[in-house]
């Protein structure tokens, strides 16, 4: 289906996003969640368009994936931000910055592989057109990727990243003082980052996942080949199959954890409690998000032993 990583890499996202960086209230983050299957089918949709049968076996397929992950990541994804609400009070160094960024690496991988064996059979499914759709999708995608990353000059880009930079450090801290901006602004006009290579990685991805999406249609193949197919994109997304963009990656991995760390370590005893209320508010939206789910499974049972 569409980019399989891209699908619930996008989901997985979103959705750890909404808890680590946003600032949102109780009730709009409960909303978000309940309303995540329908916005999820309209994002795939818009790249596949799909048919008839497609339709719900798309749609059940999501509703499943959630009453999952509301199952068993919820809470697991509380616990985390329970430990991020001590952390933030202290000192941070920019290996534990790394190893909080491979903790929620691994709960994506974790989704994704959840997804894998449903994204299998609707691979199975698509036609021609809908190839050709996708492969429209990506290209419009990479457009609306150079109105965000690729913008005139150097210097116009440095200025994007960091607003983007900044805004999500606000999200957390509140709000930065001078000295902390000008961190953040120096810290990325001096990260090795480059969108256009990136630009070019996303579009080899692509033609691989087309081509590979194509031949699988071909061959007719198995579940067992197809599901190794994706889990293949998966590894491709994660730790690319062409070493200069690994090393790449690496090195911009490294740089953004030595910054983190170090404007955290800029931060004033009053910031750092604003940190550990938002993760508190969060922790407590995603618990009782996955207690809503237990509520309705008790009550389903409830009412199926009154019959």
């Amino acid at each position: 289906m569409v980019c399989a990583r891209s699908v619930m890499g996008r989901l997985q996202r979103w959705i750890i996003g909404a808890c680590l960086l946003l600032l949102a209230g109780c009730s709009a983050l409960r909303l978000a969640y309940g309303q995540a299957p329908n916005l999820m089918y309209w994002w795939l949709d818009g790249y596949v368009d799909f048919e008839g049968a497609q339709r719900e076996r798309v749609r059940d397929a999501l509703t499943a994936w959630f009453a999952w992950h509301r199952a068993t990541q919820l809470p697991d994804y509380a616990a985390l931000l329970a430990g991020a609400q001590r952390q933030v009070l202290h000192d941070i160094t920019p290996a534990a910055v790394c190893r909080w960024v491979e903790v929620l690496r691994a709960r994506l991988e974790a989704g994704y592989e959840q997804g894998v064996p449903a994204l299998a059979e609707m691979v199975h499914t698509l036609d021609e057109r809908q190839l050709q759709r996708i492969e429209r999708r990506f290209r419009k995608a990479d457009d609306e990727f150079r109105d965000e990353y690729l913008q005139p000059t150097r210097a116009d880009q440095h200025a994007a990243s960091a607003r983007r930079v900044i805004a999500r450090a606000e999200r957390v801290y509140g709000e930065l003082d001078d000295a902390q901006r000008a961190l953040l602004v120096q810290g990325v006009a001096d990260a090795p980052f480059d969108p256009q290579l990136w630009l070019h990685e996303r579009q080899l991805r692509q033609r691989e996942i087309v081509d590979t999406l194509r031949a699988l249609r071909g061959e007719r193949a198995g579940a067992a080949r197809t599901e190794a197919a994706l889990r293949l994109f998966a590894a491709h997304a994660a730790h690319s199959p062409r070493a200069p963009y690994r090393e790449y990656q690496q090195r911009l991995f490294d740089h953004y954890c030595r910054l983190i760390a170090r404007l955290h370590d800029s931060t004033t005893t009053e910031q750092r409690r604003h940190g550990a209320a938002r993760f508190a508010a969060w922790e407590a939206d995603l618990r009782a998000l996955a207690s809503e789910r237990n509520d309705a499974v008790r009550a389903g049972v409830t009412e199926a032993g009154s019959r």
